[in-house]
């Protein structure tokens, strides 16, 4: 929600009238120096969002704000050219409405369009996020980045990699919008208090890494040539994807980082397929090598990248992991009851590539139970189990 400075006006008074913690508003608001507002100058409001409303009879801005559970002064600031004392019935003004409910519903079938819709609202509601493009699929979607925080301690999260394990970017994205409801809203979160990670972390989180291969599981063939007549092909002109964890050029793009990658496919498929096929060389999909970029470039100190199923964690590799990688387990095994697990003969994923290249914790969340891709019914308890997660992995 936009609104103008007027005289007098600072950060801190507005933080205090929006009940907003000041650290947001600064962070809403980056090219603004709160020192020197200006008269006129529009400055961004996190949590807020403006609704048209029609004057009754009766009405004025005080009986408006008791029924919305605003002061007068914010209702006034929001219709800056109103004169309160002279409203005519039927009269249009803007009412700043605080959001107090999560905007993100996961348990759907979440294609890249809706985590695409559900990204644009937060942007608007709470500014003070950061997203950007990282890079772009295949069949040229924006892989988007979602940063939180000012914090030097930097947390990075991902979901996915594998398209019938689609389930874990709606896990992700309802779990950040709790934790953006949360932090604008001044409330814990499972009773922990959320601002001091606002400032101490900066919290990144892909969550979609696959968009092509998700979109294709959940809304059949592309209608895009060549990629309608490959996919076919690669699966046998079955039109059943069930089972298609590939990107849309059948390349599994969690076999495809440089972690002992020759290894890895001499046991695979050698040309592309539904799954496993590691391609023909390391990093060769836009996908894989954005990720790869976006992590030698954010200097991370921990990831996590989501999986399904099995309620297990995967934590080491070749013993390169660092000694603090087992007490983080530990603590994500305590609050989920998942089962850690350090080693496995599996090699060239993502959190293998981390743990090897920059010898900081990393971790494979395989949530919930079953076979791939889960069925929706298992969301909120799949949620619920993460949240625990989540919040551990900033707090530890």
């Amino acid at each position: 929600m936009n609104i103008r400075i007027r005289q007098g006006d600072s950060f801190w008074f507005l933080s205090q009238l929006f009940a907003v913690p000041l650290p947001l508003l600064t962070a809403s608001n980056p090219g603004i120096d709160p020192n020197r507002l200006q008269i006129g100058q529009i400055v961004k409001i996190p949590g807020f969002y403006l609704s048209a409303y029609t004057i009754q009879p009766g009405d004025s801005f005080w009986t408006i704000g008791q029924r919305i559970g605003a002061s007068t002064d914010m209702i006034q600031l929001v219709n800056p050219g109103i004169n309160p004392f002279q409203l005519q019935v039927n009269q249009q003004i803007f009412i700043p409405i605080r959001v107090r409910s999560p905007i993100v519903q996961g348990a759907r079938d979440y294609d890249f369009a809706s985590m695409v819709a559900d990204i644009q609202v937060l942007e608007e509601i709470y500014p003070f996020i950061t997203v950007r493009t990282i890079g772009q699929s295949v069949m040229g979607k924006n892989l988007y980045e979602i940063q939180v925080g000012t914090g030097e301690k930097r947390v990075h999260m991902n979901g996915s990699f594998h398209a019938h394990e689609w389930i874990t970017t709606p896990i992700l994205m309802q779990t950040l919008d709790a934790y953006l409801l949360g932090l604008v809203n001044n409330e814990p979160l499972r009773g922990l208090a959320l601002l001091p990670l606002f400032t101490s972390i900066t919290l990144s989180i892909v969550p979609n890494v696959n968009p092509d291969g998700v979109d294709l599981l959940i809304n059949g063939l592309p209608e895009e040539e060549p990629y309608r007549s490959d996919v076919l092909a690669i699966n046998n002109n079955s039109t059943d994807f069930s089972d298609w964890k590939a990107n849309i050029r059948g390349v599994d793009l969690n076999n495809q980082f440089p972690a002992r990658w020759e290894e890895e496919a001499e046991t695979k498929p050698q040309n592309p397929a539904p799954r496993d096929f590691p391609g023909y060389a390391p990093l060769t999909e836009p996908e894989s090598i954005a990720m790869a970029d976006l992590t030698k470039e954010s200097d991370f100190d921990r990831v996590l990248a989501y999986h399904t199923q099995g309620k297990v964690i995967f934590w080491g590799y070749e013993g390169l992991e660092p000694e603090e990688s087992e007490g983080i387990v530990n603590e994500f095994a305590r609050v989920s009851g998942f089962e850690p697990i350090q080693y496995v003969e599996s090699y060239a994923g993502y959190k293998d590539w981390f743990i090897q290249e920059f010898r900081r914790p990393g971790f494979t969340v395989e949530l919930g139970l079953g076979v791939n891709p889960l069925p929706i019914d298992q969301f909120d308890e799949m949620y619920e189990e993460n949240l625990g997660i989540f919040l551990a992995s900033l707090y530890m």
